[in-house]
């Protein structure tokens, strides 16, 4: 937690998470104010449990989420009431306490003086020079904009990749990355916490340490985009002219969409490896658990990483196989698809394992309710017919899965599909509207796995497409819809799944070496030791270790 005071009355942080409350009750603080909407990260708490947290400590909290970057008048009136009726002093908080010290600002201008607030701002380590006119009462106007050869919306696996791939090829270029974290998180890690297998440490570094050398770093969020002027305006109305965008912010994982599931995640038995600060939780119910009911969903498709809920219920098979419980245990798979995997060719090495461990499967089985303190969750079933019906069941553990969209502001926009996802050509991964910007990773509408390994590639792809449109490369590059899902499913073995566009098997090793369709201890060796610093020391930063794009005829030279 990053706290700043801007006042008296008032401090303002980042996210805050639960084990935060004991400091922020040490500190005095008698109200808090939170400003970031349910969902918008993966590392993200929601209200509910810092509510319940804040209440334990007699501190009043109220939820007054604001848009990143669309901060409306509406907006600070309600902070302005809630301000001025709050026990002091007050604790605002949201992603990266930009909204809460921008409200302030907006709220307060008028009685202090711009330059008051400005100075304030700035003491805390926010610069809110971008509501300059705003704050003057001229609200009609965005700050002067600034402008970058190629900017990057997202510095996560596929923003700092691509960056590292364009820097690679020309170190010339003029890049900067757009994101407001201060962690980045190596996402395909959470699974292996939550089997008990890493540290979670191991699976975060900060964002500074990531973003490549060469390219600068705007840390702020996307709060809309207008392509026809080539321009993205962030929080703050701060606007950034580019030659050529790309966008991979990832996706948003949406909790609320399951009734029930935000007041008892992370307690009750509720657990996801979707989350770095639930991943942990997951092994420690692994562990504890000696017998009883093992639950395991998984949410309508498109979502990252298809097979890491079926992971979580291989490694907790495999963990009470061995360790004898596993005869007192019931393990439910709740999957809302029609089959186990979309590659055919993987499902009998999966069948092998869903019957060494006694797993019941349900297809066309969804997730719609959970009752944590009750031990309850309800699914609706869909039958051949279309015929719809509530399935109830009680668990001891449960491990959800979300659905999941592209970020609000990716939908917002113009540049998605009818289905809210970024809309690209799949072979070459540029807009089909807008010629000069591209996009890669989870959020785009390519029909590719939403891997990390996927990323990998698209960003080779993407920066050589960047290149020839800047005409400053020869050559394009074609995306085959490569994806891979080390299928984790015992520990020490591993189903490693790669194929492309269509369920086309893509196998980066010869099949006497490592038979992607068997389990594997050679692709577990793979998973546990060698990804991870394939993905820190190649992936970030520009070598191309097995991942060379493939070329198009189209040639300038």
């Amino acid at each position: 937690m990053k706290l700043a005071k801007l006042v008296d009355q008032i401090s303002v942080a980042d996210q805050i998470f639960v084990n935060d409350l004991n400091t922020i009750a040490d500190q005095g603080f008698k109200s808090i104010l939170c400003h970031r909407p349910d969902g918008e990260g993966s590392d993200q708490p929601n209200f509910e449990e810092i509510a319940n947290a804040a209440k334990k400590h007699k501190i009043q909290i109220q939820y007054l989420p604001v848009v990143s970057g669309k901060i409306s008048d509406e907006d600070v009136d309600k902070f302005t009431k809630a301000f001025s009726e709050a026990p002091k002093p007050v604790l605002a908080y949201c992603r990266s306490g930009m909204r809460a010290a921008s409200l302030w600002a907006l709220a307060e201008a008028s009685k202090l003086g711009l330059a008051s607030v400005l100075e304030a701002g700035k003491k805390a380590g926010y610069d809110l020079s971008g509501l300059t006119m705003r704050l003057a009462g001229n609200k009609s106007q965005a700050s002067p904009k600034v402008s970058h050869e190629v900017v990057i919306v997202g510095g996560g696996a596929a923003g700092v990749a691509v960056a590292s791939s364009l820097l690679s090829r020309n170190s010339s270029l003029d890049v900067v990355i757009v994101d407001p974290a201060d962690t980045h998180y190596y996402q395909p890690g959470w699974t292996m916490v939550g089997g008990g297998v890493f540290n979670p440490s191991t699976t975060v570094k900060t964002m500074a340490s990531v973003i490549p050398s060469k390219a600068k770093w705007v840390k702020a969020a996307v709060a809309g985009f207008d392509p026809e002027n080539n321009q993205i305006i962030l929080e703050g109305c701060r606007v950034i002219h580019y030659d050529v965008l790309i966008v991979c912010p990832g996706v948003k994982l949406n909790w609320n969409a399951i009734e029930g599931l935000t007041e008892t995640l992370g307690q009750n038995g509720v657990t996801s490896n979707y989350r770095y600060d639930l991943a942990q939780y997951t092994w420690e119910l692994v562990k504890n658990l000696k017998g009883g009911h093992a639950v395991f969903t998984q949410p309508p498709m498109p979502i990252k990483c298809a097979g890491a809920p079926q992971k979580a219920m291989y490694l907790s098979g495999s963990h009470w196989l061995k360790t004898g419980v596993l005869k007192d245990i019931q393990i439910d798979f709740y999957n809302t698809g029609a089959v186990l995997f979309g590659v055919k060719e993987y499902v009998p090495a999966l069948m092998t394992y869903v019957k060494r461990y006694n797993a019941n499967l349900h297809f066309n089985h969804r997730l719609s309710k959970i009752d944590g303190p009750n031990k309850k969750a309800w699914f609706v079933a869909t039958d051949a017919d279309g015929n719809t019906s509530t399935v109830e069941t009680t668990f001891d553990m449960i491990h959800v899965v979300p659905p999941q969209q592209s970020p609000d502001f990716i939908r917002a926009s113009k540049l998605v599909d009818e289905n809210g996802w970024v809309d690209v050509n799949q072979d070459t991964l540029q807009h089909k509207s807008f010629t000069n910007i591209f996009s890669l990773g989870d959020v785009t509408n390519s029909p590719n796995a939403k891997t990390a390994a996927a990323a990998r590639k698209q960003a080779l792809v993407v920066a050589t497409n960047v290149l020839f449109y800047l005409r400053k490369g020869v050559q394009r590059g074609i995306y085959d819809g490569y994806g891979s899902c080390p299928l984790t499913v015992e520990r020490g073995k591993v189903v490693l799944a790669e194929f492309g566009f269509g369920g086309r098997l893509l196998p980066s090793f010869p099949k006497w070496l490592v038979n992607g369709q068997k389990p594997s201890r050679l692709a577990w060796i793979l998973k546990e030791r060698i990804l991870p610093p394939i993905y820190w020391w190649a992936m970030l930063k520009g070598r191309e270790w097995l991942a060379k794009p493939i070329k198009d005829n189209t040639d300038r030279s």
